[in-house]
């Protein structure tokens, strides 16, 4: 598997922006902008075409030396061979997600506005936490809000890499990552743009 350094622009796709007869090309246009990190979402109940999408998805990524992550969804990873997964603190155990998909695989943790969370990931074994929401969200309108400060106490106690999502656009991304954030998590600026290569190639600044 890949091990990419987990640093700079993480697009998480949804079906919900995304029609299926158009998913590999919005992926790929987010590539070409610069995506470093894809992660597949979606919480519909057609395991056919979540394995063609996430297929899709894993290939794309390959061929442009991303990584490629599933949300939630062990064993349609283990299945397709993607550098690994990204579970909430309701999801499975981490320690059995490490046992199912092996020393290789990146294994990400929501912590949402909780550094406690985010310590007990890290000592479990996550390759990366995740914090957020750190602006409203559309995807997520009822997600938690956490703070800047979140992330500054954050990323002098941790040691694994630091993930900000919610409601992030190139124009509110510059204090995050000031902050600590070595990844901006972003769906809706760059899904629901017009130009997926270009709102992606926005970000690029920030992770000069």
């Amino acid at each position: 598997m890949s091990r990419n350094p987990l640093r700079g622009l993480y697009v998480i796709t949804d079906s919900a922006l995304i029609p299926d007869n158009q998913f590999s090309n919005r992926v790929a246009a987010a590539l070409r902008g610069g995506a470093r990190i894809v992660q597949y979402r979606d919480k519909r109940d057609l395991p056919a075409m979540r394995l063609k999408l996430a297929t899709d998805m894993v290939y794309l990524c390959r061929e442009h030396g991303a990584l490629s992550i599933i949300n939630d969804d062990i064993e349609l990873a283990a299945s397709i061979g993607a550098d690994g997964v990204h579970i909430g603190k309701d999801d499975a155990d981490l320690g059995r997600v490490r046992e199912r998909l092996g020393q290789g695989a990146i294994i990400g943790a929501s912590c949402y506005n909780r550094l406690d969370l985010a310590l007990e990931a890290e000592k479990r074994g996550a390759d990366y936490v995740a914090f957020g929401a750190f602006f409203p969200s559309q995807i997520k309108p009822d997600a938690v809000p956490a703070t800047l400060e979140l992330l500054g106490m954050a990323r002098q106690k941790l040691h694994v890499p630091i993930c900000a999502i919610g409601g992030i656009t190139a124009e509110n991304a510059a204090p995050l990552v000031t902050a600590g954030a070595d990844m901006l998590a972003v769906i809706s600026d760059v899904f629901a743009a017009p130009d997926i290569e270009a709102a992606c190639r926005r970000f690029a600044p920030w992770f000069v």
